[in-house]
């Protein structure tokens, strides 16, 4: 399954999406977790040293193009790749499973393989946008495949940016992170409404929650899509301060809300017909707003029309792909 966590800055996501991707690797279940905002904190919050070396998904989209293109005739080069090119038939699938490009842009940490978009550079400022980063996450997205106990947790950049592109509708589940303020509830109210026309399967997790006043105000404000409240957090405290204990060792109820949310995830299922038509309409979006004039040529044929992704367009878990 694949899971976002999104808010306004400072709202707690990244702090839930490092929570629900540690509870879901101690409950046995193989994760795949995404730093995809620009302000790099997930590593931290997993508990990675400030050493360690991570390289950057946006400094290797090259290499991710080149590897994800395989032998797909609809795709010129690797260079003809735009961040919503979609897979077909030829393409070079991803799976949780140990890949050459896994080698090269992740790492393993605590039981989960993590990769990070990377932050800009002092050669970026003032003349690259950050779309060019984290475009590296929306072409992994659209060309894996995630099974059954495999979660993708995509720590998402804050606000409603990620409407720049069609990286929103990649996952079964968003989970929007909300404190108990108008500010936070008005990043809720974007978001929901920016995927109304979507399908975007959005629940709202309370966070930094003190008392019964706190829940009311959310419920007021965000309705039936409040999911869970979880309530503010010693044990988050400790680990902000680089105190990072066992996850069991999380408050119970807080521990509840992983675990719920989890079950909803679960709960919703997959929809791999919806997930290749969305990647379609935002290509074609795409290629019509800037990608046919940047190339010179028409990437709406980069669709494969009979291509469906899925578990069916996998020979075996090495990420090989076949269409059958």
């Amino acid at each position: 399954m694949k899971v976002a966590f999104v808010g306004k800055g400072g709202s707690g996501k990244t702090t839930m999406a490092s929570l629900f991707a540690r509870r879901a690797v101690e409950t046995g279940h193989q994760v795949f977790a995404i730093d995809a905002d620009i302000n790099q904190h997930l590593a931290a919050a997993l508990g990675v040293d400030a050493s360690a070396d991570l390289p950057p998904l946006g400094e290797r989209i090259a290499e991710i193009k080149d590897y994800l293109r395989g032998t797909n005739p609809r795709i010129a080069s690797a260079d003809a790749m735009v961040k919503t090119t979609p897979p077909g038939a030829g393409s070079r699938l991803l799976t949780l499973a140990d890949n050459p490009l896994y080698a090269t842009c992740t790492r393993r940490h605590a039981g989960l393989r993590l990769a990070v978009t990377g932050g800009f550079a002092t050669d970026d400022l003032g003349v690259a946008c950050y779309h060019s980063k984290t475009g590296a996450v929306e072409l992994l997205l659209n060309h894996l495949v995630d099974g059954a106990r495999e979660y993708v947790v995509v720590d998402m950049i804050a606000g409603a940016e990620a409407f720049a592109s069609g990286m929103f509708t990649r996952f079964d589940r968003t989970f929007l992170v909300c404190e108990p303020t108008v500010r936070s509830v008005g990043v809720y109210k974007q978001y929901a409404e920016y995927a109304a026309d979507y399908d975007v399967a959005i629940s709202v997790i309370g966070n930094k929650i003190d008392d019964a006043d706190d829940a009311d105000f959310l419920r007021e404000h965000v309705g039936e899509a409040l999911f869970a409240c979880f309530g503010r957090s010693r044990y988050v405290k400790a680990a902000e301060r680089g105190d990072l204990q066992p996850i069991a060792a999380l408050e119970p109820g807080n521990l509840a809300v992983l675990d719920n949310a989890r079950g909803l995830v679960e709960l919703g299922g997959k929809d791999w017909g919806k997930f290749t038509r969305q990647a379609r309409q935002f290509h074609v979006r795409n290629a019509e707003a800037w990608a046919n004039s940047r190339s010179g040529a028409d990437l709406s044929d980069q669709i494969d029309p009979d291509f469906v992704l899925g578990p069916q367009c996998l020979d075996d878990l090495s990420g090989s792909v076949t269409v059958r």
